[in-house]
Formats: C-alpha cells, sequence, structure tokens
C-alpha cells in the first residue's frame, strides 16, 4: 500500500544577504514575495517566500536568509539543483534577462529531452529553468509577461552517493514512478500532469557529502492534500523505520520531517490552509507575519531584523 504525495510543495534554501535574495528572486526571476515571516525556531531571521499569486503548492521557494553565513560546500547528501518550469521559446529571454548571473552549463543544454538552462543566484543556490508545456498561470510583472513568466516547480535534482534506496522509498512509499534513466541520473516522477513532479536522482559515488551554508538547500517538502492524508504518510514511513516528527504547525501548512536515506530532508507539508490565511491575496507579502508564539515579541523581532525594499 502506498500513501502517494502530489508532487513538491516548497524548496527551502539559505541565503546570507536578505536583500540581495529578494531582489533576485523577485526583480530578476519575477516570482511574488507571498510572505514575509520569520524562522520559527529563530524568529530573530526572515522566511522569506517566493511563488505565483497565491504561492500555491508546487511553486513556492522559500529562503532562510542568515546574514554574513558562509557559503555551503556542494557534495553528496543534498538538492543540488531546483527546477522550474518555463513555457517553450522562452529562453532565449531567460539567457538575455539573466546574462550577469553565473552560467553553470555555458549556456542552454538538454537533459531528458528538455531545454534548460542552468544558473545560480547570488549565493551560488544552482536553479534550472527548463522549457515545457505548462497550464499554470505564472506570476507577471513589468519586464516578464506571462510569455515567459515562470510557471513553478518542475522538480529537484538530489546528488547522491547511491540512489537505490532514495529511489525505493520513493517509489514503494510515496507514489513516484522511475520514468527514465540517462547516463548516471534517474528520473521519478509523480502522478498527475501538473508540474512540480519530478524528482532527478544523480548518483556520485566518490563525492565527498556537501555542507550546508548559504547557497544550499535546506530541505524539500512535499505535497499533501489535508491532515488525513498527511497522517496516512506518517504512519506509513514509521512503518518502515523512518523517525518521522511529530506534525508541526507552520501557521500556513502542517509539516512532517524525515531524513531520507541518503541525507537529504525530506518534509511532507499540507496544502492548506495556505497563505491567504492571514493576508489578503492582493497585499500578500506586505507586512510582517509572525508565527502566533512569537507574536508578543514583535517589537524585539522588528528591532533586529534588517529593513527590506521590494
Amino acid at each position: 500500500m502506498t500513501a502517494p504525495v502530489n508532487g513538491l510543495h516548497h524548496v527551502t534554501a539559505i541565503a546570507s544577504n536578505a536583500q540581495a535574495n529578494l531582489d533576485f528572486w523577485t526583480g530578476t526571476l519575477g516570482l511574488r514575495l507571498v510572505k514575509k515571516t520569520v524562522n520559527f525556531d529563530d524568529p530573530g531571521t526572515y522566511h522569506l517566500y517566493y511563488g505565483d499569486a497565491l504561492g500555491r503548492p508546487g511553486t513556492a521557494m522559500t529562503f532562510f536568509p542568515w546574514e554574513h553565513l558562509q557559503q555551503g560546500r556542494p557534495g553528496s547528501g543534498e538538492a543540488s539543483l531546483t527546477l522550474f518550469s518555463v513555457p517553450p521559446g522562452s529562453l532565449d529571454f531567460w539567457r538575455q534577462r539573466l546574462g550577469g548571473s553565473p552560467s553553470l552549463d555555458g549556456g542552454m543544454s538538454e537533459a531528458f529531452g528538455e531545454k534548460r538552462l542552468i544558473v545560480a543566484d547570488p549565493d551560488g543556490t544552482r536553479l534550472a529553468l527548463v522549457e515545457r508545456e505548462d497550464a499554470r498561470e505564472g506570476w507577471t510583472t513589468d519586464a516578464i509577461g506571462t510569455d515567459v513568466a515562470i510557471r513553478g516547480f518542475h522538480g529537484v535534482a538530489l546528488t547522491l552517493r547511491e540512489t537505490g534506496s532514495t529511489e525505493a522509498l520513493l517509489t514503494g512509499l510515496l507514489g513516484y514512478r522511475t520514468e527514465a534513466r540517462e547516463g548516471s541520473v534517474t528520473r521519478l516522477r509523480a502522478e498527475g500532469t501538473e508540474g512540480a513532479r519530478i524528482v532527478d536522482l544523480i548518483e556520485a559515488p566518490g563525492l565527498a557529502t556537501g555542507s550546508q551554508g548559504a547557497g544550499s538547500v535546506h530541505h524539500v517538502a512535499f505535497s499533501t492534500p489535508d491532515d488525513e492524508s498527511q497522517r496516512a504518510v506518517q504512519v506509513l514511513l514509521a512503518g518502515n523505520g523512518f523517525a518521522v516528527t511529530p506534525v508541526i504547525d507552520r501557521d500556513y501548512f502542517n509539516a512532517i520531517y524525515f531524513r531520507s536515506p541518503g541525507g537529504v530532508l525530506f518534509e511532507v507539508a499540507t496544502e492548506e490552509p495556505g497563505f491567504a490565511i492571514d493576508e489578503d491575496p492582493e497585499a500578500l507579502g506586505t507586512a510582517l507575519k509572525l508565527p502566533r508564539q512569537h507574536e508578543p515579541l514583535r517589537a524585539r523581532i522588528e528591532a533586529v531584523l534588517p529593513p527590506l525594499f521590494l
């Protein structure tokens, strides 16, 4: 019996300078800042969420920006690339727009029959823009129209010393299927036709374990519709020997966490209640929203957080 997930919910990475992070992900890439809040465990640090108009599951890229943090060291046991879906024919636009960003593949390339452009954000977070048909509506700006706008996630790539055990977890318990293999990369796909369905497993047996810092992905979150379905996943994982956390209320979703066999921290997050629970949809990301337990400390928290300008 499987308890499948609905592809990706969000990806959370680590940054250093909050303003530089905001400028790139909203200004350069054109995503919407849908929530400005703080790290639950370190409320003196922002937690910034970027996505489509509502930050729907499958579109939300999130960051913990710790000022002056040293850069992470890439290696095995981590999510090494986040793939975003863009419309067919749009990569020429993005190559010109991202001309000042570090290109990590020397220009456009192709994987699994899909054209892509791999670049990095100011902290070195690796992302790929992948041309594909995608019916989702992207967030647009004055400079980025609907014909080129990012639609949301296409997937993530995990670099692991050994991929078989993670492939068994994703296909045996979480409802993914093995779709194709290309060299050292195995492509898995969750059921359904919309985006955010891909996990690529990159096998690198001799690669040293990475260390987290600015530019590293902190965790990868999978999506499940509601508390009941999340509970089914939790029970299934625990019954198969995974050390799963209790359910944690993150205000905008409930979350459980566990460590994958390859070392990547996984989360399973509910699709409800969403980011509009405490802000009107047209006002998302405009005010600092604090977790309920930190609201009494608002004055102290606001005094230590750096100012942000959209």
